[in-house]
């Protein structure tokens, strides 16, 4: 019987360079990032200038985690335990944990069978409850028509809060992914297009929202030594009121992660290379459905979802079961209870309130995800579908 033996959790090694300045900074003891010698900027400080020029934004933030990126951006931006946050119904659990963070509550909002936010339930709800903040998800990758969206929020006056941990270096009609919201959030995290084991990068255009995040990551009074950062005269109030929340990213971390900034987008052709070729083939495959993507977007495909409608939940988690005894290993957003990073919005408890989304639960019922490290190649993703076809054959033998 067939078996894969690669792991979908191994990740590529760090890059040469990325050691040789890890070590450098090991070597020279200063792993604080306002810790400089002499006045030169710090790993942290050049890692924000660049990932701004790359993402051309006006100013960014290096801090611990993608998800503290989020409760930085929501503070930032004046979220209040007041105010209503709309958010993805279909995420991961950091974003809705960023909202709680902040005293917010959360309005959950209906999801598309193309596993995108619902525009026309964001519109509803944007009128119905008044909020004035909406934290999208890009959730794994998929960018919804930030056309459409950037209109509601126009109209509603909302401010967006992008979260793009699984979209750095996505675009929509050419325009980077991030590079819409009012201030956006991206993840460092191992399993994300750059990787430091954890980490998080926040931009923005507005010179108040970035001294606040720099105040709020805990910068002390060394505001001054960003780069990426507006002057101090910006800071004369702010630096005051803020408090201090401690979440800054150590140069180690930022030496780490320099040298794989250089080469993400080749990185992102890399993925795109692995994951069309599974979605040629996966598509093909009688009762299996992907979502077209539309030709606006330019998407990275670190991981792949695809949805098996013909299926009951039983059946799904027998396929899922023998797929795993194989080797591969597929998740499942649909489960009652939470199992590793998947979690179904209703298992979110400390919500004010569980609301009623059978859109949501509906797409999530039958939808499969599957991570696509680089270590994979393309013959790994053709043993790889001929698994699923081997399972699904079993599963339902008149397929």
């Amino acid at each position: 019987m067939l078996t894969f033996k690669k792991l979908f959790t191994q990740q590529e090694p760090i890059p040469d360079a990325a050691i040789a300045k890890a070590v450098d900074v090991m070597t020279s003891g200063r792993l604080h990032r306002y810790n400089s010698l002499h006045g030169e900027p710090t790993e942290v400080d050049l890692l924000e200038q660049e990932f701004a020029d790359y993402m051309g934004s006006r100013f960014c933030l290096a801090c611990t985690s993608g998800g503290f990126a989020l409760h930085l951006a929501l503070r930032s931006v004046g979220v209040t335990a007041s105010d209503k946050v709309l958010s993805n119904s279909f995420t991961l659990a950091p974003v809705p944990g960023a909202i709680h963070n902040s005293g917010a509550e959360i309005v959950l909002v209906e999801t598309t069978k193309d596993y995108l936010v619902n525009l026309d339930d964001l519109r509803i709800k944007a009128e119905k409850t008044g909020a004035r903040f909406f934290m999208l998800s890009h959730m794994r990758g998929h960018i919804v028509n930030m056309d459409d969206l950037l209109e509601i929020c126009d109209q509603y006056q909302i401010c967006l809060i992008e979260d793009c941990a699984h979209t750095m270096g996505a675009a929509w009609k050419g325009r980077k992914s991030g590079s819409f919201g009012d201030v956006s959030c991206f993840s460092t995290q191992t399993y994300k297009h750059l990787n430091s084991g954890e980490g998080g990068l926040l931009i923005t255009d507005d010179e108040e929202v970035i001294a606040k995040a720099i105040m709020y990551s805990g910068s002390y009074m060394h505001y001054s030594h960003h780069l990426a950062a507006p002057g101090p005269e910006v800071f004369t109030q702010i630096r005051l009121e803020t408090p201090n929340y401690s979440g800054r990213m150590d140069n180690l971390r930022a030496a780490i992660l320099r040298p794989q900034l250089q080469n993400l987008d080749q990185r992102c052709e890399r993925w795109n290379e692995l994951y069309t070729f599974l979605e040629n083939q996966l598509s093909q495959l009688e009762g299996v459905w992907l979502p077209q993507r539309p030709s606006e977007e330019k998407f990275v495909g670190s991981s792949i979802q695809f949805s098996l409608l013909d299926f009951d939940e039983a059946t799904i988690g027998g396929f899922i079961r023998q797929c795993r005894e194989r080797g591969i290993v597929i998740s499942w957003f649909g489960a009652a209870e939470p199992k590793g990073y998947t979690s179904r919005y209703d298992s979110w408890q400390y919500l004010q309130e569980i609301p009623e989304l059978p859109d949501t639960r509906k797409v999530l019922s039958t939808m499969c995800d599957m991570r696509i490290p680089l270590t994979f190649n393309i013959q790994d993703c053709q043993t790889i579908v001929d698994i699923i076809t081997d399972v699904l054959q079993t599963i339902s033998p008149s397929l």
